[in-house]
């Protein structure tokens, strides 16, 4: 029972790391190109993470993803032209932002 138990638990945590894809209804206008662009990010230094800020960066971005990546948090290398990065330090707050 518990080598099922540690197969279900790792199946669900898989399954929870799944890429999202954007929708196909018509309903939603799909985003010009989702290329980033850093232009307009530095005003967003300083300022407290919050789900409302991350929508704001993300459309004076243009990038279709947005990380957040917590004080001493580690990351993948690996760029993406539609992803925004955005680095916090220890009071939550923007420490950088940029694309890749």
């Amino acid at each position: 029972m518990r080598v099922a138990g540690s197969i279900f638990f790792i199946t669900l945590s898989l399954a929870a790391c799944a890429a999202v894809t954007p929708t196909s209804d018509p309903a939603i206008p799909p985003a010009l190109d989702g290329s980033c662009s850093n232009d307009a990010l530095g005003a967003f230094v300083g300022q407290k993470a919050t789900q409302d800020l991350g929508t704001q960066m993300l459309a004076a971005s243009g990038a279709r993803t947005l990380r957040w990546v917590p004080h001493g948090a580690m990351v993948t290398m690996e760029y993406r032209a539609d992803r925004l990065t955005v680095r916090l330090d220890p009071a939550n707050k923007v420490l950088s932002a940029s694309c890749g």
